[in-house]
């Protein structure tokens, strides 16, 4: 170029390149945070989409969307990010430097990671990869802090751009329809639909256009540079340009003319910046111009990396951008999105074994919707459980909301709501996606002598209470009285089910899981060589009923340290007596340790088969668990503000699980259970107890039922 020409041409100057980050992007960046992530900030390889400009009034941006962000693990990938064919995603890979804090986004060393992602574009113009895939001259970075409780975002984007030493200057740039005739025109248009139309080449954003001597145009690769020189074709050097401006070339010429000038030395270049009009080539809108080169010497130096520009401005200052998803979320989503924060949370560092899923599949029964039954179903929706169904045969009563969580005034009003139908409808209310259903009805018990003309009906309620254990896979015993515990507990000792109870007193409290059943084999509650994403409802159960286990090997259940059978123990009691006064604290402290035994069953390798575990076992200490110890009875009092573990082995005597009663009434079905009803002495006489107070009776025995029942009453 000559000293007038230089004089005359002025700097080249590029729009910059714009980011649009989409909704899903974040959306998915927050699940793979939660889940897979965690604390862990090592640049994640990510990708961006662009394309030419498609109307003249806008430019194109760089866009992330969900699917600019690898799968999660165990998640089917339902797409390539770097596949080829699709004429609107351009692919171009960049990085994403995701920080713990706000604190780290902002103490982040900005120059060294552009400089770290211009090292990488560098390379591969020196190595030649460029030629291979000509999105790695576009290379981008994103900085980050995810603030996932208030969903807000701190971003910053960067379009590392090598710096010419001196810049290049513009000698002319004019749309493309006046630098050539209409026939040639025609040509260079019906040559670019074919390249766009090609699958093989359509998201290739950097090309050559050769033009021979008759004036016939074609679209090539980069790598067919030599072949243009050889073969004294004129060369134009095209992109897809994504801006709109009819006097700037966009943001991919400036590292374009860096591998030009770096890989062939060409000092004068003519470029072509492609845009479109709706998918069609408009040499209206493309431009054509020509740029003079010159740089320093030492540029020529493959380890010398020149200076680097690029990060985005935001509305023309250097500073993050930052975007607030709360409000525009549907708040039924946010919800479940929410729900299991603390849970992902306590996966990253405190406890990396917690198993979400099996806690999500787990199918909770829960026999009493009173205090302890709200309680309880409130901590069991705060571990994950997402499957609960209340039975109970009440109704919500002006003193009730103030104790149990689950109910208000309103329940009350007009008779009241019954309290199974109105807590399964709380729990949707606080929690969307909990399935919670309700039984209305009234458990048989011992003691309570069924009238002739209702037995079908009560045998109706029998089969429907045995039909509801089986379809789930832990059952909680919360109900009002002892006796109303006796028949769940047998059908639980039958079917072999997790079975845990909770009971109050005035200030004192009982907590307990129920051994397996008589006929069970030792068995692992979970598979552990399963992962957490394979974990479903199939662990939990167990499956084998057929060798008996002696009865001091396994653990008892709530009636095995009785020697008496279950009787009527609200007739003939004053009201105080009939109604649980407890302390109000009592019940969220046993209805939480309830929960939390739950948590440890499942969790544990031998599940429902775990001895029981104390705290300065030797044993214990070497094979604790992560989440600590599983006993098998907690007992508390508030007044001395203390708690116990106790261990009792399951007793051959027992009215519920032993042997005898389990055997009996798996052969005689809903026929032993009404007369187990309205037989007050035909459970005694069938495990012995009659027979062992008989023996006992030349002892004085100081035992008052009352007393014992007083010790462990439970709430209406």
């Amino acid at each position: 170029m000559g000293d007038d020409a230089k004089k005359a041409s002025k700097v080249l100057q590029f729009s910059p390149f714009q980011s649009l980050v989409d909704v899903g992007f974040w959306h998915r960046f927050s699940s793979l945070k939660l889940n897979q992530l965690g604390l862990d900030d090592s640049p994640i390889p990510i990708t961006g989409f662009y394309a030419p400009c498609s109307y003249r009034q806008v430019s194109n941006h760089l866009t992330l969307l969900s699917e600019s962000l690898p799968p999660e693990h165990g998640e089917q990938s339902q797409w390539n990010l770097r596949s080829k064919g699709n004429r609107n995603r351009c692919p171009i890979p960049g990085t994403l430097y995701n920080t713990n804090t706000l604190e780290a986004f902002h103490a982040l060393d900005k120059q060294s990671l552009i400089k770290e992602e211009a090292k990488k574009i560098w390379d591969d113009i020196h190595s030649g990869k460029v030629e291979e895939d000509s999105g790695l001259l576009l290379r981008f970075l994103i900085i980050s802090f995810a603030d996932l409780k208030k969903w807000s975002f701190h971003y910053w984007l960067a379009f590392p751009a090598l710096v010419l030493d001196p810049p290049a200057t513009l000698v002319d740039l004019k749309p493309a329809s006046q630098c050539f005739s209409l026939e040639q025109a025609e040509y260079l248009t019906a040559a670019c639909n074919d390249w766009r139309n090609t699958s093989s080449r359509t998201d290739v954003p950097f090309f050559l256009v050769s033009i021979a001597s008759n004036s016939h145009f074609t679209l090539r690769p980069l790598g067919d540079w030599e072949t243009c020189k050889d073969e004294g074709h004129e060369v134009l050097f095209g992109f897809y340009d994504p801006c709109n401006l009819p006097n700037n070339p966009g943001w991919p010429l400036r590292n374009y003319l860096a591998y030009i000038c770096t890989r062939w030395g060409l000092e004068k270049v003519k470029f072509f910046c492609y845009r479109e009009n709706r998918g069609i080539a408009d040499l209206g809108l493309s431009l054509v111009g020509e740029a003079f080169i010159s740089v320093s010497q030492g540029w020529k130096d493959h380890h010398n990396i020149p200076k680097v520009v690029g990060w985005e401005t935001n509305k023309g200052k250097m500073a993050s951008r930052c975007v607030s998803l709360a409000e525009s979320m549907d708040p039924t989503r946010l919800a479940i999105s929410a729900a299991d924060l603390n849970l992902k949370l306590m996966r990253w560092r405190a406890l990396p074994s917690l198993n979400i899923n099996i806690l999500s599949a787990t199918k909770c029964l829960l026999l009493g919707a009173g205090t302890l039954g709200c309680q309880v179903a409130r901590m069991l929706m705060a571990w994950g459980v997402r499957k609960i169904t209340l039975v109970d045969s009440g109704k919500v009563s002006m003193s009730n909301p103030l104790r149990q969580s689950l109910y208000i005034l309103d329940d009350c009003l007009s008779g009241g709501k019954f309290k199974a139908e109105a807590a399964a409808e709380s729990l949707k209310r606080i929690f969307p996606a909990v399935e919670s259903d309700s039984v209305v009805m009234a458990i048989p018990m011992p003691g309570h002598p069924v009238p002739k003309q209702e037995e079908n009906n009560v045998l109706d309620d029998c089969r429907r209470l045995q039909d509801l254990i089986s379809s789930h896979d832990v059952i909680f015993l919360l109900t009002d009285t002892r006796e109303s515990r006796w028949l769940p507990s047998l059908l639980c000792a039958s079917a072999n089910k997790i079975t845990i109870t909770a009971a109050l007193g005035f200030d004192s409290f009982l907590v307990m899981r129920h051994g397996a059943g008589p006929t069970s084999t030792t068995q692992n509650l979970l598979d552990e060589t399963s992962d957490s994403s394979s974990a479903t409802t199939s662990n939990i159960k167990n499956l084998t009923l057929t060798d008996k286990s002696p009865a001091g090997e396994r653990l008892g259940c709530y009636f095995c340290n009785d020697v008496v059978a279950p009787v009527d123990s609200t007739s003939n009691r004053t009201l105080d007596q009939q109604c649980t006064v407890t302390r109000p604290g009592l019940a969220p402290i046993a209805s939480a340790l309830a929960v939390e035994l739950l948590v440890g069953i499942l969790h544990h390798p031998q599940g429902l088969h775990a001895k029981a575990e104390f705290a300065n076992s030797v044993d214990n200490r070497s094979n604790e668990q992560p989440l600590g110890i599983l006993p098998h009875q907690i007992r508390g009092s508030l007044s001395q503000f203390s708690q116990m573990m106790l261990v009792g082995h399951a007793s051959t005597s027992c009215t519920a699980c032993s042997s005898k009663v389990v055997s009996e009434y798996e052969k005689r079905g809903m026929d032993f259970v009404l007369e187990a009803i309205n037989h007050p002495t035909y459970l005694e006489d069938l495990t012995g107890l009659t027979e062992l107070m008989k023996s006992a009776g030349s002892f004085e025995l100081d035992w008052d039922p009352a007393i014992e029942d007083d010790e462990d009453c439970v709430e209406l």
